[in-house]
Protein backbone atom coordinates (compact mmCIF):
# COMPACT_ATOMS: atom_id res chain seq x y z
CA UNK A 1 0.00 0.00 0.00
CA UNK A 2 3.02 2.43 0.51
CA UNK A 3 4.65 1.50 -2.60
CA UNK A 4 1.09 2.38 -4.36
CA UNK A 5 0.78 5.10 -2.41
CA UNK A 6 3.90 6.51 -3.24
CA UNK A 7 3.35 6.08 -7.21
CA UNK A 8 0.05 8.04 -6.68
CA UNK A 9 1.67 11.21 -5.09
CA UNK A 10 4.76 10.88 -7.76
CA UNK A 11 2.24 11.05 -10.34
CA UNK A 12 -0.18 13.45 -8.89
CA UNK A 13 2.67 15.90 -8.80
CA UNK A 14 3.86 15.07 -12.34
CA UNK A 15 0.63 15.56 -13.89
CA UNK A 16 -1.05 18.45 -11.83
CA UNK A 17 0.06 22.19 -12.65
CA UNK A 18 2.87 23.87 -11.50
CA UNK A 19 3.13 27.98 -10.47
CA UNK A 20 4.94 29.52 -13.01
CA UNK A 21 8.39 31.32 -11.91
CA UNK A 22 8.16 34.68 -11.07
CA UNK A 23 8.75 36.92 -14.38
CA UNK A 24 11.60 38.50 -12.96
CA UNK A 25 13.09 34.71 -12.98
CA UNK A 26 11.55 34.24 -16.78
CA UNK A 27 13.60 36.79 -17.93
CA UNK A 28 16.70 36.40 -16.12
CA UNK A 29 16.81 32.73 -17.21
CA UNK A 30 16.02 34.55 -21.22
CA UNK A 31 19.24 36.38 -20.14
CA UNK A 32 21.12 33.40 -19.19
CA UNK A 33 20.09 31.74 -22.25
CA UNK A 34 21.36 34.66 -24.29
CA UNK A 35 24.52 34.77 -22.57
CA UNK A 36 25.35 30.95 -22.92
CA UNK A 37 24.83 31.58 -26.93
CA UNK A 38 26.36 34.49 -27.09
CA UNK A 39 29.89 33.84 -25.43
CA UNK A 40 32.28 31.24 -27.32
CA UNK A 41 33.39 29.88 -24.05
CA UNK A 42 30.31 28.76 -22.63
CA UNK A 43 28.99 28.18 -26.24
CA UNK A 44 31.56 25.73 -27.24
CA UNK A 45 30.10 23.55 -24.00
CA UNK A 46 26.37 24.40 -24.52
CA UNK A 47 26.09 23.50 -28.17
CA UNK A 48 26.32 19.79 -27.58
CA UNK A 49 22.56 20.61 -26.19
CA UNK A 50 21.91 21.40 -29.54
CA UNK A 51 23.69 19.12 -31.14
CA UNK A 52 21.70 16.32 -29.15
CA UNK A 53 18.48 17.96 -30.04
CA UNK A 54 19.48 18.19 -33.92
CA UNK A 55 20.85 14.53 -34.33
CA UNK A 56 17.93 13.45 -32.36
CA UNK A 57 15.27 15.38 -34.90
CA UNK A 58 17.27 13.55 -37.68
CA UNK A 59 16.68 10.67 -36.61
CA UNK A 60 13.26 10.92 -35.80
CA UNK A 61 12.33 12.35 -38.92
CA UNK A 62 13.97 9.31 -40.82
CA UNK A 63 11.78 7.12 -38.30
CA UNK A 64 8.42 8.77 -39.14
CA UNK A 65 9.69 9.02 -43.28
CA UNK A 66 10.15 5.37 -43.18
CA UNK A 67 13.82 5.21 -43.28
CA UNK A 68 15.69 2.12 -41.13
CA UNK A 69 17.75 4.44 -38.15
CA UNK A 70 21.44 2.61 -38.19
CA UNK A 71 22.75 5.23 -35.22
CA UNK A 72 23.22 8.26 -33.92
CA UNK A 73 26.87 9.45 -33.29
CA UNK A 74 28.07 12.42 -31.32
CA UNK A 75 31.14 14.13 -31.12
CA UNK A 76 33.51 16.35 -28.94
CA UNK A 77 33.35 18.81 -31.81
CA UNK A 78 29.93 19.13 -30.91
CA UNK A 79 29.36 17.91 -34.62
CA UNK A 80 27.01 14.69 -35.25
CA UNK A 81 25.68 12.14 -37.71
CA UNK A 82 22.73 10.23 -37.87
CA UNK A 83 22.83 7.08 -40.20
CA UNK A 84 20.00 5.38 -41.74
CA UNK A 85 18.99 2.80 -43.95
CA UNK A 86 16.35 3.41 -47.32
CA UNK A 87 16.87 4.73 -50.59
CA UNK A 88 19.55 7.22 -51.46
CA UNK A 89 16.95 9.71 -52.88
CA UNK A 90 12.85 10.94 -52.36
CA UNK A 91 11.25 12.90 -50.19
CA UNK A 92 12.26 10.52 -46.99
CA UNK A 93 15.83 11.60 -47.26
CA UNK A 94 14.57 15.00 -47.78
CA UNK A 95 12.70 15.47 -44.65
CA UNK A 96 15.43 13.73 -42.70
CA UNK A 97 17.73 16.38 -44.21
CA UNK A 98 15.54 19.19 -43.33
CA UNK A 99 14.40 17.88 -40.18
CA UNK A 100 17.93 18.63 -38.01
CA UNK A 101 18.47 22.49 -37.86
CA UNK A 102 14.75 23.55 -37.17
CA UNK A 103 14.23 20.68 -34.34
CA UNK A 104 16.36 22.34 -31.57
CA UNK A 105 13.59 25.59 -31.80
CA UNK A 106 10.70 23.06 -31.99
CA UNK A 107 11.78 21.71 -29.07
CA UNK A 108 11.97 25.52 -27.47
CA UNK A 109 8.63 26.22 -28.96
CA UNK A 110 7.04 22.56 -27.72
CA UNK A 111 8.73 23.35 -24.78
CA UNK A 112 7.63 27.21 -23.44
CA UNK A 113 3.93 25.88 -24.46
CA UNK A 114 4.29 23.10 -22.08
CA UNK A 115 5.12 25.86 -19.91
CA UNK A 116 3.17 28.15 -20.56
CA UNK A 117 0.31 25.37 -20.12
CA UNK A 118 1.87 25.16 -16.35
CA UNK A 119 3.46 21.20 -16.59
CA UNK A 120 6.74 21.93 -15.53
CA UNK A 121 7.39 18.30 -14.62
CA UNK A 122 5.83 16.83 -17.64
CA UNK A 123 7.85 18.64 -19.76
CA UNK A 124 10.87 17.28 -17.39
CA UNK A 125 9.99 13.96 -17.85
CA UNK A 126 9.55 13.92 -21.67
CA UNK A 127 13.21 15.26 -22.23
CA UNK A 128 13.69 12.35 -20.37
CA UNK A 129 12.41 9.91 -22.18
CA UNK A 130 13.08 11.22 -25.41
CA UNK A 131 16.89 10.98 -24.19
CA UNK A 132 16.42 7.38 -22.93
CA UNK A 133 15.17 6.63 -26.24
CA UNK A 134 17.87 8.44 -28.03
CA UNK A 135 20.38 6.87 -25.86
CA UNK A 136 19.61 3.33 -27.31
CA UNK A 137 20.97 4.26 -30.85
CA UNK A 138 23.79 6.05 -29.99
CA UNK A 139 26.90 4.84 -31.66
CA UNK A 140 30.09 5.82 -30.01
CA UNK A 141 30.87 6.34 -26.30
CA UNK A 142 31.18 10.55 -26.24
CA UNK A 143 27.62 9.95 -27.59
CA UNK A 144 26.45 7.52 -24.65
CA UNK A 145 28.75 10.08 -22.08
CA UNK A 146 26.56 13.37 -23.91
CA UNK A 147 23.74 11.74 -23.77
CA UNK A 148 23.92 10.27 -20.13
CA UNK A 149 25.17 13.21 -18.73
CA UNK A 150 22.41 15.20 -20.09
CA UNK A 151 19.55 12.70 -18.63
CA UNK A 152 20.79 13.30 -15.14
CA UNK A 153 21.04 16.47 -15.21
CA UNK A 154 17.51 16.57 -16.17
CA UNK A 155 16.49 13.92 -13.74
CA UNK A 156 18.65 15.61 -10.61
CA UNK A 157 16.15 18.65 -11.15
CA UNK A 158 13.11 16.85 -11.86
CA UNK A 159 13.52 14.39 -9.04
CA UNK A 160 15.79 16.29 -5.95
CA UNK A 161 15.45 20.05 -6.85
CA UNK A 162 12.95 22.81 -5.01
CA UNK A 163 10.12 23.44 -7.53
CA UNK A 164 11.21 26.89 -7.28
CA UNK A 165 14.57 25.71 -8.81
CA UNK A 166 12.59 22.90 -11.64
CA UNK A 167 10.73 25.87 -12.79
CA UNK A 168 14.09 28.10 -13.63
CA UNK A 169 15.64 24.99 -15.30
CA UNK A 170 12.96 24.38 -17.67
CA UNK A 171 12.21 28.19 -18.55
CA UNK A 172 16.17 28.05 -19.17
CA UNK A 173 16.02 25.01 -21.13
CA UNK A 174 13.01 26.35 -23.57
CA UNK A 175 14.78 29.29 -24.09
CA UNK A 176 18.68 27.74 -25.07
CA UNK A 177 16.86 25.51 -27.04
CA UNK A 178 14.88 28.69 -28.88
CA UNK A 179 18.03 31.18 -29.30
CA UNK A 180 20.41 28.29 -29.72
CA UNK A 181 18.94 27.17 -32.68
CA UNK A 182 19.22 30.52 -34.19
CA UNK A 183 23.04 31.04 -33.54
CA UNK A 184 23.35 27.06 -35.09
CA UNK A 185 21.98 27.81 -38.24
CA UNK A 186 23.93 31.15 -38.74
CA UNK A 187 27.50 29.31 -38.01
CA UNK A 188 25.63 27.05 -40.49
CA UNK A 189 25.89 29.74 -43.43
CA UNK A 190 29.17 31.46 -41.65
CA UNK A 191 30.84 27.78 -42.94
CA UNK A 192 29.22 27.73 -46.03
CA UNK A 193 30.27 31.16 -47.02
CA UNK A 194 34.00 30.56 -46.23
CA UNK A 195 33.29 27.15 -48.37
CA UNK A 196 33.94 24.70 -44.49
CA UNK A 197 30.83 22.88 -45.23
CA UNK A 198 30.58 21.76 -48.49
CA UNK A 199 28.34 18.48 -47.02
CA UNK A 200 26.14 20.04 -44.84
CA UNK A 201 22.21 19.77 -44.05
CA UNK A 202 21.32 22.72 -46.93
CA UNK A 203 24.02 21.52 -49.57
CA UNK A 204 23.19 17.74 -49.25
CA UNK A 205 19.37 18.54 -49.84
CA UNK A 206 20.08 20.62 -52.41
CA UNK A 207 22.09 18.00 -54.73
CA UNK A 208 18.64 15.45 -53.77
CA UNK A 209 16.07 18.23 -55.25
CA UNK A 210 18.26 20.28 -57.00
CA UNK A 211 17.02 23.30 -55.29
CA UNK A 212 20.19 26.46 -54.30
CA UNK A 213 21.05 25.41 -50.50
CA UNK A 214 20.61 29.03 -49.78
CA UNK A 215 17.05 28.53 -50.35
CA UNK A 216 16.99 25.71 -47.48
CA UNK A 217 19.17 27.79 -45.22
CA UNK A 218 16.14 30.52 -45.95
CA UNK A 219 13.72 28.50 -44.75
CA UNK A 220 15.55 27.63 -41.69
CA UNK A 221 15.98 30.96 -40.71
CA UNK A 222 12.69 31.51 -41.40
CA UNK A 223 11.26 28.70 -38.96
CA UNK A 224 13.98 29.20 -36.29
CA UNK A 225 13.33 32.97 -35.74
CA UNK A 226 9.25 32.04 -35.90
CA UNK A 227 9.91 30.31 -33.09
CA UNK A 228 11.41 32.85 -31.06
CA UNK A 229 8.85 34.85 -32.20
CA UNK A 230 5.86 32.49 -30.75
CA UNK A 231 8.05 31.29 -27.70
CA UNK A 232 8.71 34.89 -26.69
CA UNK A 233 5.02 35.65 -26.50
CA UNK A 234 4.24 31.73 -25.02
CA UNK A 235 6.60 32.48 -21.99
CA UNK A 236 6.26 36.40 -21.69
CA UNK A 237 3.50 37.30 -23.15
CA UNK A 238 2.41 39.87 -26.23
CA UNK A 239 5.10 42.80 -27.26
CA UNK A 240 3.18 45.81 -26.05
CA UNK A 241 2.44 43.73 -22.46
CA UNK A 242 6.28 43.05 -21.88
CA UNK A 243 6.57 46.60 -22.73
CA UNK A 244 4.13 47.74 -19.99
Amino acid sequence: MAGSAFVFDVLHDALGRQPSPDRWVVIATAVAALLAVLLRPAWKVMRNFVTIAHEGGHALAAVLSGRRLSGIRLHSDTSGLTLSRGRPNGPGMVITGLAGYITPSLLGLGAAAILGAGRITILLWLLLILLVLMLIMIRNFYGVISVVAAGAIIFAVSWFADPKIQGAFAYAFAWFMLLGGVRAVFELQQSRFRRQAPNSDADQIARLTRVPAIVYVGLFVIVVLGCVAFGVRLMLGPVGQLIG
